[in-house]
C-alpha cells in the first residue's frame, strides 16, 4: 500500500512531539506544548543520568528513541536493520557527562529531522512496515511522557 493520504498527517504528529504544538492547533500535546527537544533542553546531564527505581534513566531513553529513530531511518534508506538490531544495548548507556549529553541531544535531534522527512514523503509499504511506520510516531509519544514523569521541569502545560 502506498502511504500517501497520511503521510503528512504521521509526519504533523511526529513533528508536534519533537518541536511541540502551536498555540492554535494541537492533536497530541496541550496547546503550547513544547514538545521533547524544549522539554529536555531544561534537563542538565545530572539529571539525566538519575537512576529510577527500575534502572533506567531520562538518558537511557533518549539513547533509545535514538537507537530506534536511527533503525526507522536506516529502513528507510533501503536497509535492513532489524535482523541485528541490540535494543538492549540502547538501554544501556544510563549515565552521561554534560557533553554527552549534548551529543546525545544533537544525535536525537538528527535522527528525528531525518526520520520527519521519511514520514512526510509517500512511500510503498506492506503491512508490517506501515505498523511500525505508525508505532515509530506513537513510541516517540511514550517516552515523552515517560522522560516528563522523571523530570518535573521537562513537564508541559496543563491542560
Amino acid at each position: 500500500m502506498n502511504t500517501t493520504e497520511i503521510a503528512r498527517p504521521l509526519a504533523a504528529l511526529f513533528i508536534e512531539l519533537v518541536d511541540g504544538a502551536a498555540a492554535d492547533d494541537a492533536y497530541v500535546l496541550n496547546r503550547n506544548d513544547v514538545g521533547l527537544f524544549r522539554s529536555l533542553d531544561q534537563v542538565d546531564a545530572a539529571a539525566a543520568s538519575r537512576l529510577t527505581a527500575t534502572g533506567s534513566s531520562i538518558a537511557s531513553h533518549v539513547d533509545h528513541v535514538r537507537y530506534g529513530l536511527s533503525l526507522f531511518n536506516r529502513w528507510a534508506a533501503g536497509e535492513n536493520p532489524w535482523a541485528d538490531a541490540d535494543w538492549a544495548a540502547s538501554w544501556r548507556k544510563t549515565s552521561v557527562s554534560p557533553s554527552e549529553w549534548r551529543r546525545l541531544l544533537d544525535d536525537l535531534r538528527g535522527e528525528t529531522s531525518r526520520w520527519a522527512r521519511v514520514l512526510a514523503a509517500p512511500r510503498e509499504v506492506d503491512d508490517v512496515e506501515l505498523t511500525g511506520v505508525i508505532a515509530s510516531v506513537v513510541h516517540t509519544g511514550y517516552h515523552l511522557g515517560a522522560i516528563r514523569q522523571m523530570a518535573p521541569a521537562a513537564r508541559g502545560p496543563d491542560a
